[in-house]
């Protein structure tokens, strides 16, 4: 057992031990109002030196040294006061939101001028709760010129069709058919007004407003329809045809599926033709010197009709105003794709054959020219 004094003298030291611990605890207590506090003051502070950093610079352009002599003069002045400054990282935090900030305008003002130009992507179609991209596969341009209606009218009977047929080749095989032409030397003349009169029963014409109709000018009409129409359709390709060819859609757009995997697609029925520089022959190339002593055109596709892929139609939708033309459209193509790294396809389905008084079928080739 113990003694009455034992006793006594236990008491004492818990009760001397309870104390500091109290004050251990009202310690703990006051520093912790004090630092929430502070660091109340703290988010105060930055909030009106954030404030007080964009009323000084507003909307103009400064760089980081500049923003660090308006955040020090800021700094200096709350320092003087008694008060919390911001510290180094919250200053470099600022500048680095700033500059975020600027370069998501930058993206803004980049992105508007992209939709302008027809480069951003469709809209996306909605079929069974996901959403996938609706893109054509092919544009298929057809060049013909005035008073040639009588051809046209064979193509939309024999291949192209016309109404709610032309309009069931868009929907279900993805190949877009436009007859393309421009416009009269004389603007407005009878030559335009049958024009307009024949697209409005028809409505298939891709009219180049801003492009004369000449014969001499059939490169570059070749050019423009190419830089329009991918300005104006998102497709996987795009192919100039002559309006006295006949196209076998089926097999055009089998052949077309197997290249889907080639970016820079050029493809047609591919030669390297003799450069006449006899003034007065049908095929008179009147630049023939800059093609060599041997006077031999590069691989091009021969011009009844040519594939090229989406990249390059927008290539030459960006370059149109720079790229050369010769005397021959199916020349100047395949000059414009010289350097550039371009897999050239020599297909033979696109080498015309000559239609027979006994034969109306395709066989199969792609493309078939009534001589």
């Amino acid at each position: 057992m113990q003694s009455k004094g034992s006793s006594h003298r236990l008491s004492s030291m818990g009760n001397r031990s309870r104390i500091p611990a109290l004050l251990v605890s009202m310690f703990a207590t006051f520093a912790s109002i004090y630092v929430a506090g502070r660091l109340w003051q703290d988010a105060d502070n930055r909030v009106f030196l954030i404030k007080e950093l964009d009323r000084i610079t507003g909307q103009e352009e400064m760089d980081t040294r500049l923003y660090f002599v308006v955040l020090a003069n800021l700094t200096a002045r709350f320092s003087f006061q008694g008060q919390s400054a911001i510290s180094v990282d919250d200053t470099l935090k600022i500048i680095a939101c700033r500059e975020q900030h600027k370069k998501l305008d930058g993206l803004e003002v980049e992105l508007a001028a992209a939709r302008q130009e027809g480069f951003v992507s469709k809209p996306l179609i909605e079929t069974n709760g996901t959403y996938s991209k609706i893109r054509p596969l092919v544009v298929i341009g057809i060049l013909t010129k005035f008073g040639r209606q009588k051809n046209r009218d064979a193509i939309r009977k024999a291949w192209m069709g016309s109404g709610e047929a032309l309009k069931k080749i868009e929907d279900g095989k993805g190949i877009i058919v436009r007859f393309v032409i421009g416009r009269s030397e004389n603007r407005g003349d009878s030559l335009d007004k049958d024009i307009d009169r024949e697209n409005r029963l028809t409505n298939d014409f891709f009219i180049l407003d801003n492009h004369v109709e000449t014969n001499e000018a059939f490169p570059k009409k070749a050019k423009l329809f190419f830089a329009h129409a991918a300005d104006k359709w998102d497709a996987e390709f795009y192919a100039k045809v002559n309006d006295d060819v006949y196209v076998n859609i089926d097999a055009l757009g089998a052949t077309l599926a197997t290249h889907l995997d080639k970016p820079r697609l050029y493809m047609g029925c591919m030669k390297s033709g003799e450069v006449f520089s006899e003034l007065n022959h049908k095929w008179y190339e009147p630049e023939w010197w800059k093609f060599g002593d041997k006077k031999s055109y590069f691989r091009h596709a021969s011009g009844e009709m040519y594939v090229i892929s989406r990249a390059l139609a927008k290539f030459i939708s960006i370059n149109r105003s720079i790229l050369r033309t010769y005397a021959h459209d199916d020349v100047s193509a395949g000059s414009w794709f010289i350097g550039l790294d371009v897999k050239h396809v020599d297909e033979a389905k696109f080498c015309c054959s000559s239609w027979s008084t006994d034969s109306t079928s395709f066989v199969d080739d792609i493309v078939t020219i009534k001589i």
